[in-house]
């Protein structure tokens, strides 16, 4: 197993500049995944990492080698892709043993990582049987398999459960997840699922038109973001933005309010910050709590009652929107008027440039 290195590394096609100069170090053993929106560049990153797309510039090591040049077969990766790519003619044993089979491995040594394969992954029941006769969860796991045989330095995942229902999304998870605990393998995942990216991650990266907004775990990724784009993009619901204006600045603490939101004080950093200056405030939907003198007054437009908690969309004083989630047993109907307290010790300012305050 092995870490990786990207330095300053840039892919160009023709005149188009696809990732622009993305530095990123992943730490042997870390499940690091890439998520982004559509034509954000994490699946390009990692067709770089695999060798499948050429390096228009800067350095990338696997482990110690720089591999800028070096053939996927001998970078030491293994990558699992969207779709399975499985040989329907062939039985699932074949199936994950092919590669080995192609590389002259002896029988006794496939055999023996074929069926270590399956039993990590909780398949021997499986091994006799066709693609055809497989769900799609079951492919997916051949596919993962067929990986672990080739003992790679470094796993490649590009959205390989983006194929399957919620139900077995969830299941999958929880398998890679036991993959990454039981193999303590270094693992580069890329989806567009927020929720996968939470779930899984030691570290997300987050990219945006080939530029990375911002590293870090889960938990700092959602409760301080570096910008706006990374604070609308990571949380589900997605956070509350509010355009706001500094009332008063104070050691530790900005005053701010607006049209929708009556005076909170924000513990953060006030450099700089003068009163008038207008600034955008983010707060997430569970970081709402009813009480009948909160700053947000607002109509109740829609109820969404899961069971643990209700999603409330309400509307506004200046009709913009906004997303709270309340208590489960809470209930109230289409147009009634409800109070809401803000927890400000996990809200984030943003200046005018995006980019969050720093914390106090």
């Amino acid at each position: 197993m092995a870490g990786l290195s990207l330095n300053n590394l840039h892919k160009t096609y023709g005149k188009v500049e696809v990732i622009k100069g993305v530095d990123l170090d992943i730490a042997h053993g870390e499940f690091v995944v890439f998520v982004g929106p559509s034509g954000c560049g994490k699946s390009t990153l990692l067709r770089m990492i695999a060798g499948l797309e050429d390096i228009t510039g800067g350095e990338l090591r696997i482990g110690e080698r720089v591999v800028n040049t070096v053939q996927p077969r001998d970078r030491g990766v293994a990558m699992v892709f969207q779709s399975y790519a499985l040989y329907p003619h062939m039985s699932v044993y074949d199936n994950v043993g092919f590669g080995l089979r192609l590389n002259k491995t002896p029988k006794d040594i496939r055999d023996q990582k074929i069926r270590d394969a399956a039993r990590i992954l909780q398949m021997e029941h499986l091994l006799e049987r066709k693609p055809a006769q497989l769900s799609g969860g079951q492919r997916q796991r051949v596919a993962i398999g067929r990986a672990i045989v080739r003992q790679p330095d470094v796993f490649l995942f590009d959205e390989p459960l983006s194929n399957l229902d919620a139900a077995l999304r969830m299941d999958m998870r929880m398998e890679i997840s036991k993959l990454h605990q039981e193999l303590g393998a270094t693992m580069i995942y890329v989806t567009h699922d927020q929720v996968e990216a939470m779930t899984l991650a030691d570290k997300i990266v987050v990219l945006n038109a080939g530029v990375v907004q911002q590293v870090g775990s889960p938990l700092e990724l959602y409760h301080r973001p570096a910008n706006l784009f990374v604070a609308g993009f990571i949380g589900s619901p997605k956070i509350n933005l509010f355009s706001v204006a500094v009332d008063s600045v104070g050691p530790g603490a900005v005053a701010v309010s607006s049209q929708d939101i009556a005076r909170v004080s924000v513990p953060v950093r006030s450099d700089g910050l003068t009163p008038g200056a207008g600034l955008t405030l983010g707060v997430r939907p569970h970081q709402f709590s009813l009480d009948i003198d909160g700053p947000v007054k607002g109509k109740v437009l829609l109820v969404e009652n899961l069971g643990n908690e209700t999603i409330v969309s309400l509307a506004l004083p200046s009709g913009a929107p906004m997303i709270a989630a309340l208590p489960g047993d809470f209930s109230a109907a289409s147009g009634d008027a409800i109070s809401l307290a803000v927890n400000t010790e996990k809200a984030v300012l943003f200046d005018t440039a995006g980019e969050a305050l720093p914390a106090k």
